[in-house]
């Protein structure tokens, strides 16, 4: 029989360390968990696998442009609500939160800018805004920056990330397909480049309007392009779908775009095609 009794330890292990949160991120594409600051400096993409994180209109705008160039354009446009449309909540209750929950007015960000010396005019969509859908605000402003853009002589970069038309306007929101893209031919006439770059994902009426019509077409890694998702096809067609179906790489593959370029490499791959396309006095 013992004569003293065998003393009860506590388990170091039990004792958990709070992690302070919003400091680490686990990658979609790996698994990995990334400090935010290491994320940040590598532009939201993976330092591991090289997974794109989404970023916003703002942050792209900042990483790509000359600093302190960017001038907005129409920045006051709001959308409204033509159709009344009422759902689980109504489309103006829905502006109002993503407004806020984004700062921006909607789903895109148009201006004109310096990059690598050259002028243009830009255009980047923001997937956090309602998915980037296109509706009639969206179309009107990437028409008036083409147009201006046109005016002045400056080479035109629209950055593509959408679901599609924006169904709480209906035809309003179909329209913007055929404005957008007659803007450009119009650009086209005057002899000016148009640059599209496609980022993840880029689908429905964008892709099937201005997103397609690039002088040059550029995607980021990854990203999922096409007109329908890979499940639509699959059950309209009832065929198996090949590995990689409506990637960049595979779109790569079978000639749809022209290059992939990895985002922290973006700015200075497209003041090349620039310097060849639009070259400084």
């Amino acid at each position: 029989m013992a004569i003293f009794k065998k003393p009860v330890l506590s388990v170091l292990s039990s004792r958990r360390r709070e992690m302070p949160e919003g400091l680490w991120v686990k990658c979609t594409g790996c698994g990995e968990m990334i400090h935010n600051i290491a994320l940040e400096e590598n532009q939201q993409v993976c330092p591991k696998c090289s997974y794109h994180f989404t970023i916003g209109a703002k942050a792209r705008v900042e990483q790509l442009v000359d600093e302190g160039t960017f001038s907005e354009t129409d920045a006051g446009m709001v959308s409204v609500d033509p159709l009344k449309f009422q759902g689980v909540a109504s489309y103006e209750e829905r502006l109002r939160t993503y407004r806020s929950k984004t700062g921006l007015k909607d789903a895109v960000l148009t201006g004109h800018a310096k990059l690598k010396g050259h002028d243009i005019g830009l255009a980047v969509m923001d997937f956090q805004f309602l998915a980037a859908s296109l509706g009639s605000v969206v179309g009107e402003k990437i028409t008036r920056v083409i147009e201006l853009s046109t005016e002045r002589k400056m080479p035109v970069l629209i950055f593509s990330a959408s679901g599609g038309a924006r169904m709480y306007e209906s035809m309003l929101s179909l329209m913007q397909m055929a404005k957008t893209s007659g803007a450009l031919a119009r650009h086209s006439a005057a002899k000016l480049p148009f640059l599209s770059i496609l980022t993840n994902p880029t689908m429905a009426g964008v892709m099937a309007s201005y997103a397609s019509l690039g002088d040059i077409i550029v995607a980021e890694p990854g990203a999922m392009i096409g007109f329908a998702g890979p499940r639509v096809v699959k059950e309209t067609t009832h065929q198996d779908l090949p590995a990689g179906f409506q990637t960049a790489e595979f779109l790569e593959k079978h000639g749809l775009i022209d290059l992939i370029v990895p985002r922290p490499q973006m700015r200075e791959k497209l003041g090349s095609i620039l310097d060849y396309l639009s070259p400084l006095p």
